[in-house]
This record gives structure tokens, sequence and C-alpha cells, in this order.
């Protein structure tokens, strides 16, 4: 494929077509007359030697190659968008300008939260959007970050692209404050005896995945896509749950819960802010990296729990 020959203008008119599957809707939404955008579906039809569009009644659908381009379509285009917005100089006081950072509620709660206020002193045109950490991070990790600017997201998960560390946590236990069988300390039986509560992506909590290698096996009795409720669904119950000490110590005067030490070395969490190589040298992408880690600095500081 030579890159040299193709009009990169096709690309918005791809993404168009696919997601209205109306030439005039398209043609609309990106400023083109209806005979310029049955045109580019022409010059798009030929390229691919396929319809990818085909009428059925009165309306059109994806061809099987049309469906196969819908997702590629709109990650190259989001890459295509961040590549030409890269800056070479960039006045955090003067710009304004959106990041997009994937997390968990966890560090949002731990981390985001303080970003954001040091974001907001420094740089009050700049925008934070903060979106829940898909399960195909570990899959399609290249295609995720194509499409935003960083995720958040522990050592040991992703691997092979660029990161910059923030800070480090440790895994506790968090037990109801009255819970009759357990007292300031739990034992390994106790962790197979006792109902658990557990985050459902378990690839963010290789703390989880460790209590395999010493023989246990947690017995699941509610499993829930949010870190911050851990703790409500332990307190005033039998049950337990491994929770991050940050965020430990922010949940615990909210909830009837109290913290308890592994019965075990559990492995340490260390955070890391990830983002694509095509990032690495744009400016603006240069200060939100620097300033996260000055504020995971700033963290190293505070006590867990």
């Amino acid at each position: 494929m030579n890159l040299a020959r193709l009009d990169l203008n096709l690309v918005v008119a791809l993404r168009a077509l696919l997601e209205e599957r109306n030439v005039t809707r398209a043609g609309e939404r990106i400023g083109l007359s209806q005979p310029a955008m049955s045109a580019a579906l022409a010059r798009l039809r030929r390229h691919f030697d396929d319809d990818l569009l085909a009428r059925v009644g009165a309306h059109y659908e994806l061809t099987a190659l049309g469906q196969v381009l819908l997702d590629r379509t709109s990650t190259a285009y989001d890459l295509l968008e961040r590549l030409f917005a890269s800056q070479a100089h960039f006045d955090p006081a003067k710009e304004s300008r959106e990041f997009r950072l994937m997390a968990s509620d966890y560090a949002v709660a731990v981390f985001g939260t303080e970003l954001a206020r040091v974001v907001h002193e420094e740089a009050p045109g700049i925008r934070l959007r903060f979106s829940q950490t898909p399960p195909t991070v570990v899959d399609d990790t290249a295609t995720l970050l194509s499409a935003t600017d960083g995720l958040l997201m522990p050592h040991g998960v992703v691997s092979g692209f660029p990161a910059t560390d923030l800070y480090e946590d440790r895994w506790v236990f968090v037990v109801s404050a009255d819970h009759p069988g357990v007292g300031d300390r739990l034992t390994r039986a106790d962790l197979a005896r006792l109902p658990w509560v557990t985050y459902q992506r378990t690839y963010d909590s290789p703390a989880v995945r460790q209590l395999g290698m010493l023989g246990i096996e947690p017995r699941v009795e509610v499993s829930v896509d949010s870190f911050q409720l851990l703790p409500l669904l332990v307190a005033g119950t039998r049950r337990i749950a491994l929770v991050q000490a940050r965020l430990a110590r922010l949940l615990t005067p909210l909830a009837a819960v109290r913290v308890v030490p592994p019965p075990y070395e559990a492995v340490p969490l260390r955070e890391a802010l990830w983002w694509h190589p095509v990032h690495t040298h744009d400016a603006a992408h240069i200060w939100l990296r620097e300033t996260a880690a000055r504020v995971g600095r700033g963290l190293a500081g505070k006590p867990r729990v």
C-alpha cells in the first residue's frame, strides 16, 4: 500500500458514510455536497473493491467489509486527529484542550481527583475526561491507546508501551466493623472460609491472581465493576474484600468497615500512566505527563492507611 497515493480526506468521508449509512447525511456532517459525497463513495468502492453500503429496501446497510472498517476507521480517524493536533510549544495557562484518560474508579478517586485539582489551578482552559478502562485493554492495547491520551494502569497488566510511574500503593482487606469472626488479623484459613466481594476485572488486581499461587480460592459471593463499592458491600456482612490502601483510607469514613492486613506478602501496586508512542514528542502531552508525575510524587508523601 502506497500511502503517498492516498487522499487522507477519504478517511473522513469513510467514517461519516459508515456511521451515517446515508450519503446525504454523511455529506452534511462533514460539509460536502451530495454529489461530492457520492463521488467520494465511488472512489472508496473502487479502492476497496466492495460496495461498503448496500441498499436494502429504502435504506442502506453495511456490507461485511463495511462492518469491519467501521471500528478501524474510527480508530484511524482519532489517531490522525491526534497526530495533526501535535504541538511544538504548549502554554498550559493559555491553551484550551481536552485530555482523555482511561482509568478505573480507584485511579480516578485516588489520583485523578488530585490531578484535576492541579490542572484547575494551573491550566484553567484544560479539560480532563476520565472513562472506564474497557475489558479489551489487555488484548487490544495499541488500538485503545491510539484513541486516547493515556491509560492509568498498574504495572504487570500491559507492556511494550511508554509509561511514567506515578505512585505506589499496597493491598489491604476490609471487613465489617462489627465482623464477629475476624479480630485484628486475618488468617489464610479465613480467606478460604469467608465469602468475598471482588472487583470483576481481575486484570486490575494482580494481588487477587497471587492468591491462586498460594492455593487460596476465594469464595466469591458478590462481584462488582467498581472498587469504590467494595467497602459498602462488605459493611454489615461476613464478607471480606481486597482493596487498595489509599482507597480504603478514603472510604472507611463512609462505610462501617475496618482495615486488616493480608496474611501474606501481597504484591505491591505501582500505578503508571501509559501512552501511545505517537504522543511522545507532543509538547501538550509532555506537559500532561510531567504534571501527572509531579502529582504522583506528591501522593508518595501522603499516608495510605
